[in-house]
């Protein structure tokens, strides 16, 4: 969704589950106003927090006009067979997006497509790269083209329906899953408690809730270096989002189950 909006608005790193939020990426032309829903990924739920996930992927589904279902050439992904049945059955139409072709042979896009048109037979599929913006206009120009046609829901130069807490929140998990291993990650939420938008800085306070003591003291790591890196990389990171100098500030908490606690992933926008 990136690259086709143009702006930075989902976290991207390379583990499994990174989107957790439905996040819109509002696009406007001179005749045309696309809003696109970045939901998380296609899986069968373990807990409460991917069954929130979940109703995501299942709002998606009920309310869009085009399916983008985007894969790439390296990944072998086994669809939940309740959703490959809705997409096989659905009127809406499907356009499969195989990205990252600029890193592999033209024979093994082919034989990906090869296996998708088995999957999702009904499906539309083109091969994009979105970091070298390769067919990019073509996914475009072929949404616009499907769309049925009526009003804009969003102003012109409205980007997104998230607010700037959320933004904050987001770029603390994708540095929380790049710096720490194994279940850390998913075990992590985020809560902005504080932001400030001050004439120089923007000073913000925020929460990192972690499961168990355990996970406190490996978010912290010794005498506190593994917090503090994290904070400078999530600083830096949202001083070019925000094109502003940025005070933040860090504690870790401990709140148990989080994740299995529907008032707790309410609280959370779940």
């Amino acid at each position: 969704m990136n690259a086709l909006v143009g702006e930075r608005l989902s976290i991207i790193t390379s583990k499994a589950q990174t989107t957790r939020h439905r996040i819109m990426g509002i696009v406007s032309g001179e005749n045309h106003q696309i809003v696109f829903s970045d939901t998380p990924g296609i899986l069968k739920p373990n807990y409460k927090l991917q069954e929130k996930m979940m109703q995501f992927v299942i709002s998606a589904l009920t309310d869009a006009d085009v399916f983008l279902l985007i894969t790439d050439v390296f990944e072998d992904i086994e669809l939940e067979p309740e959703y490959v049945e809705k997409l096989k059955k659905t009127s809406t139409p499907v356009l499969l997006l195989i990205n990252k072709i600029d890193a592999t042979t033209q024979a093994k896009v082919a034989q990906k497509a090869e296996e998708w048109k088995v999957k999702l037979p009904n499906a539309k599929i083109l091969a994009i790269s979105a970091i070298e913006k390769f067919n990019l206009d073509m996914v475009m120009n072929k949404i616009i083209e499907l769309l049925p046609e009526g009003q804009p829901f969003y102003e012109k130069d409205q980007l997104t329906d998230k607010s700037e807490r959320f933004f904050v929140s987001e770029i603390i998990r994708e540095k929380i899953l790049m710096q720490y291993n194994k279940e850390i990650p998913y075990s992590v939420e985020v809560n902005v408690n504080s932001f400030k938008d001050e004439p120089n800085i923007l000073k913000i306070q925020a929460d990192i809730i972690v499961e168990r003591d355990s996970q406190k003291g490996i978010i912290i790591g010794h005498q506190g270096e593994a917090l503090k890196k994290l904070g400078t990389k999530a600083r830096e990171e949202a001083e070019k989002f925000f094109g502003k100098k940025i005070y933040l500030e860090l504690f870790v908490k401990v709140d148990k189950d989080w994740r299995s606690n529907d008032n707790r992933l309410k609280n959370f926008g779940y």
